[in-house]
């Protein structure tokens, strides 16, 4: 994974403009750091901020009704049958990604003169305007999810909202992805052209300044999770798999931030959703963190324990087969396999020294390979290469 930074080309020389920054909520964060990346690598331009939740979509509450209509006749027998939570839904309509098609279009379309170009992120609505050039940043593909074992195809969406998301990437000028396996599935799977395909990975999504390790030099025996989606982080099977092990160590501990399961166990501390300024002192009192996912897109709270010196033990699938290299930065076993993950729980909190050495490895990965600084200065090359070359081509 290792690769050459690239060295930023003087910035285009074009007077002011705007640039359409397209994105939905937090998205774990990292819509903050992009803007903030992007105000700091195109500082010629205005940033233009569309929420399409916010700005587009609260605005007409027809379409969010009518989106629930969609929802059911869509996913309502998954839905029913508890196979598909109905979080997962609403964005997942062809209804909806047409809606929010619509609505951009209205938005940014009689103004496009005033943008240089539009950013995107992920890759749940085409943002793309005519005329405009278009990029978009996204840590997955829909049908990536097919390659995970325990992939459950309750989940899948319709063939209608593939079609759709196969038209967001034909239509974006360039694709930016934060994982090798999203850049694979876009080629293999969707049938992307490589030379539009950019992986530039991406960053941790908690303050720089790091609180110290206050794990007791590794040595407190304690197991951090953090994930929102609970079944699909693979909650359920770190759970027997701790119960497992916490047998043998009686003062092992689990810790669960991020969502709430109701768990009853003495060495099981279940802390919820917590404010993001917390996160990284949870992460220093562990010495390890566990993100046993079904499927998992990306895996940023991954690097936030790299940043911190905290290995972690993942299961083999998706991005994270790439994040976690086995017996240098942490441990990584099969998906579903509970016994392998209370074996490499183990190994890990009854020897400190093993945690301390892959910590360290961690840490050197992250800071070389995962920083927004870094996916910042690549979004510039690539955005101005490609105005530069758009440019001639015009000429």
């Amino acid at each position: 994974m290792s690769h050459r930074e690239p060295t930023a080309p003087p910035l285009l020389s074009a007077p002011a403009r705007k640039i359409a920054f397209i994105k939905r909520g937090r998205y774990s964060g990292t819509n903050s750091f992009v803007r903030r990346e992007l105000e700091r690598q195109f500082p010629g331009h205005e940033l233009c901020e569309i929420d399409v939740g916010v700005d587009l979509l609260k605005r007409h509450p027809h379409i969010l009704a009518l989106n629930w209509l969609h929802v059911f006749l869509c996913y309502g027998w998954a839905i029913l049958r508890k196979r598909r939570p109905l979080g997962m839904c609403f964005y997942y309509t062809p209804y909806i990604a047409r809606a929010i098609r619509r609505l951009l279009l209205a938005h940014l379309a009689p103004r496009a003169q005033d943008f240089a170009f539009s950013f995107a992120t992920q890759s749940l609505y085409n943002a793309k305007i005519p005329g405009l050039p278009h990029f978009i940043y996204t840590d997955h593909t829909h049908l990536a999810n097919l390659r995970a074992p325990s992939f459950d195809r309750a989940f899948l969406a319709t063939s209608e909202w593939i079609a759709l998301e196969r038209q967001v990437y034909h239509d974006a000028d360039r694709i930016f992805v934060m994982g090798e396996n999203t850049s694979s599935s876009l080629i293999e799977q969707y049938g992307e052209d490589p030379a539009r395909v950019r992986c530039i990975y991406g960053g941790q999504n908690t303050d720089s300044v790091k609180p110290p390790l206050d794990n007791n030099d590794y040595c407190n025996q304690t197991v951090l999770f953090i994930g929102v989606e609970w079944e699909r982080k693979g909650g359920p099977e770190l759970v027997t798999a701790f119960t497992q092990l916490a047998a043998r160590l009686p003062k092992a501990r689990l810790r669960i931030v991020g969502t709430s399961p109701k768990i009853s166990h003495p060495q099981i501390e279940v802390l919820g959703l917590v404010p993001v300024e917390r996160i990284p002192a949870l992460i220093a009192q562990a010495c390890v963190l566990c993100l046993p996912s079904r499927y998992e897109p990306f895996g940023i709270v991954v690097l936030e324990a790299f940043a911190q010196k905290v290995p972690a033990v993942v299961t083999r699938v998706d991005a994270l087969a790439h994040l976690v290299k086995e017996g240098v930065t942490g441990r990584v076993v099969e998906p579903g396999d509970t016994a392998a993950l209370a074996a490499a729980l183990e190994d890990l909190l009854l020897h400190p020294e093993k945690c301390r050495a892959y910590g360290e490895a961690a840490h050197s990965f992250a800071a070389e390979h995962f920083t927004w600084e870094s996916v910042g200065l690549k979004i510039r090359y690539e955005v101005d290469a490609f105005l530069e070359q758009d440019k001639a081509v015009d000429q």
